[in-house]
């Protein structure tokens, strides 16, 4: 559910937003973008179901990602930094990361918040770009 106020400010209720399959465990909420009226950034929460871990991928912006339940290692520039909700990272450009779950049972989750309204993504071992808004339906 999103309310909207008379200044086009929302509130995003997201146990009633849609949510999209990443595949493998993990699953997207969109929350801030151009479909709403976001113009500068883009936010959303990803879901790991235990043992999951994403790609290795980029952006082509500036992120930042809040742990905000679970354990997780970041696997970053050779290194893994252990996580627990509440740790915040700063990604900058081009710089290919990824998020594990750290637990086999317990679920994950983050916040991500990108610098710019239309971030993309690269997965490392393809190359391939998609914009992060088409892969949830978003403009």
């Amino acid at each position: 559910m999103i309310l909207k106020t008379p200044s086009d400010a929302a509130v995003l209720k997201p146990e009633s937003l849609p949510v999209h399959e990443r595949g493998g465990g993990a699953r997207t909420t969109p929350l801030i973008s151009p479909a709403l009226g976001g113009r500068s950034f883009l936010t959303g929460y990803t879901a790991f179901d235990g043992g999951t871990e994403i790609p290795f991928h980029s952006h082509d912006c500036e992120e930042s990602v809040v742990l905000m339940e679970g354990r997780a290692m970041l696997d970053i520039d050779d290194r893994s930094i252990e996580l627990k909700a509440h740790d915040v990272t700063w990604i900058p450009p081009n710089v290919p990361h990824r998020f594990r779950n750290l637990s086999a049972d317990q679920p994950m989750k983050i916040l991500w918040i990108y610098a710019h309204a239309r971030a993309t993504r690269t997965l490392t071992a393809s190359g391939e770009t998609r914009p992060i808004a088409a892969e949830h339906g978003l403009r």
